[in-house]
Parts: structure tokens; sequence; C-alpha cells
């Protein structure tokens, strides 16, 4: 029986091939909300763009990261899958994402319908990007394996993942 969160959750599957986490990242989001794996966030904690560490191997290689939904418009029926939230390249290992070049701007997370995945997959780059990564032209039914094939990143080196749902009034309180 498969334990790993990015298979349960689907996030392998729907959003990107297997591959093997081989660096870690962590994501916070106002100081103190830690995204783990499967956990549910309320859309009101994550408005602002979180802090993502890369713990790479070392200061010379290089990361992007993309975040996106993929159960869009509803998880029932994700026809547009994936919404794109964010993407920072050119993140230097060992670091955090403020270090890296913002090419898609933080848009945070506004589920309608039902219970939305959101995905953070960081991918090695072979060098240095500068201004060679192709920037979307729109966050909707953008696809994560055609943005790592298009700008040659191959296979992610580290993804997490945090459900949320539309707040109610009530569930505010």
């Amino acid at each position: 029986m498969c334990s790993d969160p990015l298979v349960i959750g689907r996030v392998i599957g729907d959003v990107v091939d297997s591959f093997s986490q081989s660096i870690r990242i962590t994501v916070t989001y106002n100081s103190n909300k830690k995204v783990y794996n499967g956990h549910e966030l309320l859309p009101s904690s994550v408005t602002t763009k979180p802090r993502v560490e890369v713990h790479g191997d070392d200061m010379r290689s290089f990361f992007t990261l993309v975040m996106t939904d993929p159960d869009v418009p509803g998880p029932s029926d994700p026809y547009m899958r994936e919404h794109l939230h964010w993407i920072v390249t050119d993140i230097p290992g060992t670091t955090d994402v403020s270090f890296g070049r913002e090419i898609v701007k933080y848009e945070m997370p506004r589920p309608n319908i039902g219970i939305h995945r959101f995905v953070f997959v960081v991918f090695k780059q072979k060098r240095r990007q500068a201004e060679g990564i192709t920037t979307p032209t729109s966050r909707d039914r953008f696809s994560t394996r055609e943005f790592a094939q298009e700008n040659d990143l191959g296979l992610p080196v580290a993804a997490l993942f945090f459900n949320a749902q539309r707040e109610t009034a009530a569930r505010r309180r």
C-alpha cells in the first residue's frame, strides 16, 4: 500500500508524473502556518504569498517554483485544470523564494466549489535561467507538465500541497 501523500492526493498523476523527492521545501504562510501535505488551510489564511524555503544541495543550484490549482472550476469536473497561482525562477539552493525572480505574481487561492488542492512544485534548473523561462500567457488551463517540458526543467525535485475550500460566513467565525 502506497503511503506517499502526493500519490494519495493525486498530485502525482493530475499535476506531475512520478518522481523521487530529492530536496525538501518548507512553505509557511503568515510566519506561523506551515503547509503539510493534504492539510486544510482557510483561504483567508493564505491571502499573502508564503515564505517558501528550498533546502537544496548548494548555493550554485537554482530552482523554479510553480503553484497551481488542478481542481478548477471544481474537483468533480476540473475541466479547466490547472489554474496558475505563482511562478518564481532562479531561486538559489538553500534560500527562500524572495531571492528568486517572480515571473508570475502570487494570486491568492479562491476555491468556489468543493475542496481544491493547491500544489507547490519545485524543479531544479540546469543553469540560471535569467530571461530563458517562457512566461505563460494565461493563468487558466495551465499545465505544469508542459511548462516543465517547454523550459527543459525535467521532473520535479519536490512537491507539497494543501487543501482549501470556500469559506462561508459561518465558517469564518
